[in-house]
């Protein structure tokens, strides 16, 4: 997958706080920086595969099988334990709020290499249960035993919804859950099972807010490199490629210079209240020309909160941030729209989990501009895979 540049304010700016457009939300709504306190560390997000691999031979395996095995595979945690902008916020979130976590009871959902376990064992946590159901669940025994922790870690290597835990309450739920547009893999419906089951009444989820977001962009040289280029290949016709590549949301970083309306909030999620179906829905929104310009594409991303925390805390992966692993998610109009200063495109999204496979996302685009150098009202259907 190819990378755009980053303009220089996107590295600068702080990781932790709402980009300027969110500001107007919430004033108070101003995180505290991760690179303030702490030296770097990280964690990983991960699911379950079983434990025989003869199983899964052939078209034994599901896409879902291959979901688990590939959290296997270290070099997706170097990822993500690398992002400092993930994985230092959760580490000043625990550090810095050791009250939350003193003598308390945790169940660390997809634990991954044991990261966050390690995290609140150090912040005073009286035990922690880290549920693990990919083989690195075995790498992270070893993690905690290295570390001098095995009195207070508990690694349970398999599926959330399969375990059973040695209690009947914890204090506190933490998963790093999110995926590509939040919600790509579906791995909130599994803190959510575990939320229901096993979280005391006056518990405490982490993080418990995500937040949404839409805008749009010119982005002319990357979608006729993406996309056009299916036209004509080597002299080829090839654009019933092209159909398939319009259907398929791309992961990339966008420059902020890229932008050309307002930024609108989609999807607010409350995770200590929400319910398993609220992760599909259908938002509106109402994006404002903030110039003259073309727009080729609309871009997703979201914010995560730690609202329980001393001091409100969390991350933003939008383009006017750090640059974190889960960058923004593009998705590509099948028109050029011409918009000017001050016109609107207006529309709705639906989002919703694919049926076949629960961890790939289906989105759906309605959207119209009646402008005074265009006209246009379509309807464009995404999957994500």
């Amino acid at each position: 997958m190819g990378r755009r540049k980053n303009s220089n304010n996107d590295t600068n700016q702080s990781s932790s706080s709402f980009s300027s457009s969110h500001q107007l939300h919430d004033a108070k709504a101003r995180f505290e920086d991760p690179d303030e306190t702490t030296e770097c560390s990280n964690h990983d997000e991960s699911m379950c595969e079983p434990d025989d691999d003869s199983l899964l031979d052939g078209d034994e395996k599901t896409s879902a099988d291959y979901y688990f095995d590939s959290y296997s595979h270290f070099g997706i945690h170097e990822e993500m334990l690398k992002d400092v902008v993930r994985t230092k916020t959760y580490q000043n979130v625990i550090y810095q709020n050791k009250f939350l976590f003193k003598n308390k009871v945790v169940l660390d959902v997809g634990a991954g290499t044991g990261i966050l376990s390690l995290f609140c064992a150090r912040a005073g946590a009286e035990h922690v249960y880290a549920v693990e159901c990919s083989h690195m669940a075995d790498m992270a025994k070893e993690i905690v035993e290295a570390n001098g922790y095995s009195n207070v870690i508990t690694v349970l290597k398999g599926k959330v919804e399969e375990i059973e835990l040695p209690v009947t309450k914890v204090d506190i739920i933490i998963s790093e859950w999110m995926g590509y547009f939040l919600l790509f893999e579906n791995m909130l419906n599994t803190v959510l099972y575990a939320r229901d089951k096993w979280l005391a009444e006056d518990g405490v989820v982490l993080p418990d807010k995500t937040s949404l977001y839409l805008t749009a962009i010119e982005d002319a040289e990357y979608k006729d490199d993406k996309i056009e280029f299916w036209n004509n290949v080597y002299g080829f016709d090839m654009s019933c490629i092209k159909k398939q590549a319009l259907m398929e949301p791309l992961v990339d970083t966008v420059d902020q210079n890229q932008i050309v309306t307002n930024c609108e909030l989609l999807k607010v999620m409350d995770i200590s209240k929400m319910a398993p179906g609220d992760a599909s829905f259908t938002a509106p929104f109402k994006l404002v020309a903030e110039r003259d310009d073309y727009i080729h594409a609309l871009v997703a991303y979201f914010d995560v909160s730690f609202s329980k925390c001393h001091k409100l805390t969390g991350f933003s992966t939008g383009p006017r941030s750090k640059v974190t692993h889960w960058k923004q998610t593009v998705l590509y109009l099948e028109d050029v729209l011409t918009i000017c200063e001050g016109e609107t495109l207006v529309g709705t999204m639906t989002v919703n989990q694919n049926k076949k496979n629960p961890r790939d996302v289906d989105i759906m685009l309605k959207y119209s501009l009646n402008g005074r150098r265009c006209s246009v009202s379509k309807i464009q259907n995404y999957k994500m895979r």
